[in-house]
């Protein structure tokens, strides 16, 4: 490590709201997970407390770990908050299937008295089943990859704290609602065929490397804030910006590549209908009403 990142560093300071905010997420959640093991143990095992645990753990690397006092002086760090974010968070949060848990690892008057009330309105239904549609939750990621990409707005976030905390939280809820269709965490229901599932992946990779072979095959530094930044890892401008542009290339591709590929063995797969069938009742028996059955209410 150069003088110049160790100055950088030293200057940083850990955002302890970022890092309390996703312990008490992660408690939430292990309270509930507990709770629903003693009532449908098969449909929350340890894979999905792993699973969610690391994708708390990857949003706090990304925006609460000391990754974060780098990224106004790399774009090769910057991206890989990007990617974190918005490719690798997302699904392992809903591999954790999280609805059900966090709802019952809150406090319960809260959960009662608030958020269940909420969530019933029709109009809440209403906005959760559009923004669920798998031709928004392929728009808005991209609309949000382009957006903040642009110089002026990229720059604007470098300058204001708030608009990068904004761009930050807005990649999270993009890449949360990009990997729903993909994951459909249990006990929602699939509103496409499966075999749309690789072209939606593919079509995702577009806009990226549309994006990164810009950035790449660019003769000028696009991100001007970068040409007077400190250079921690050694890099010129210009070289950084390449290898940002090669690294979400190259992990945009892979990261795409794996589910499509899990989702078209699995359509190949001769048991594939009789699986879907047998946890057809579960999920019915808890997407209906999820929090009236006796056995998920409070002890």
């Amino acid at each position: 490590m150069n003088s110049d990142a160790q100055v950088v560093l030293q200057l940083w300071s850990a955002p302890v709201v970022v890092a309390a905010s996703l312990c008490l997420t992660a408690l939430f959640y292990a309270r509930g997970w507990n709770r629903l093991r003693s009532v449908c143990q098969s449909q929350f095992p340890f894979w999905r407390l792993a699973a969610f645990f690391a994708g708390v753990a990857t949003v706090w690397i990304a925006i609460g770990s000391p990754l974060q006092a780098l990224d106004d002086v790399s774009l090769t760090v910057h991206m890989v908050q990007h990617l974190l974010l918005a490719a690798v968070a997302p699904p392992l949060i809903l591999l954790g299937a999280p609805e059900l848990p966090l709802l019952r690892g809150l406090p319960q008057s809260v959960a009662r008295r608030i958020l269940i009330p909420f969530l019933r309105l029709p109009l809440t239904k209403r906005f959760g089943h559009l923004v669920s549609h798998p031709a928004i939750c392929w728009l808005v990621p991209t609309l949000a990859l382009i957006g903040w990409h642009v110089p002026a707005v990229f720059e604007l976030a470098l300058r204001w704290d708030w608009l990068h905390k904004l761009e930050h939280a807005s990649f999270l809820g993009a890449g949360l609602m990009f990997w729903w269709p993909i994951i459909q965490p249990w006990p929602s229901t699939p509103r496409w065929p499966e075999w749309m599932i690789p072209l939606y992946l593919f079509c995702a990779t577009l806009p990226c490397d549309a994006l990164s072979g810009f950035l790449t095959f660019c003769d000028r530094v696009v991100y001007r804030s970068y040409i007077s930044a400190p250079r921690v890892f050694g890099l010129s401008p210009l070289e950084d910006q390449e290898c940002a542009a090669a690294l979400m290339w190259v992990a945009v591709t892979i990261i795409f590549l794996v589910p499509a590929v899990l989702v078209t063995l699995k359509i190949l797969s001769p048991g594939k209908s009789v699986s879907r069938d047998a946890s057809a009742p579960e999920r019915q028996r808890f997407s209906g009403k999820p929090l009236h059955d006796s056995k998920l209410e409070a002890g």
